[in-house]
């Protein structure tokens, strides 16, 4: 196992990258071109991190979810258009959140249908629909949040694939 920082300020990607239980040495033998010494400036905060570092270290630890998190808050343009997904790793409770969404908004989409016919939204329908699009907003991320899962899955088989050979 990787020797531990004692640093309390760490980063998410020294977190994952501890988390996995790698030194910055075995992290960037794992990553194609980042070389351990901009690791350090990456996880220490001197450099600002890139989008192929997020990428590579995502790859490298199986964590889809570092993307996320860059686009969400570290990319100017994803802090404004990106949601963030959170991400437990626990599909079970994903999925159930899925289904609730989905019935609640199949509950509603009468209500939409009814709000959306005549091409506006008036005034006394902007709650209803204030709140059907809130709902859709979730659905939307419980299925980025899936799909991070899915992603993390193909990942870790491919890892474990490549360990067998």
């Amino acid at each position: 196992m990787g020797k531990q920082s004692v640093r309390e300020e760490k980063n998410i990607y020294q977190i994952t990258r501890e988390k996995l239980g790698y030194s910055r040495a075995q992290a960037a033998e794992l990553m194609e071109y980042l070389p351990d010494y901009r690791l350090v400036k990456i996880e220490d905060g001197s450099v600002s991190v890139q989008p192929e570092d997020v990428i590579a270290m995502s790859r490298a630890y199986c964590s889809p979810e570092l993307r996320n998190h860059y686009c969400t808050h570290e990319c100017p343009i994803g802090k404004v258009d990106v949601p963030e997904i959170t991400f437990n790793g626990n599909i079970y409770e994903i999925l159930v959140n899925m289904v609730v969404s989905l019935d609640s908004i199949n509950n509603k989409k009468g209500r939409l249908m009814e709000i959306l016919s005549d091409g506006k939204v008036d005034e006394h329908e902007r709650a209803d629909f204030d709140q059907i699009q809130a709902e859709l907003e979730h659905i939307s991320m419980t299925i980025e949040a899936i799909q991070l899962w899915c992603e993390k899955m193909k990942l870790l088989m491919k890892e474990q694939k490549d360990k067998k050979q």
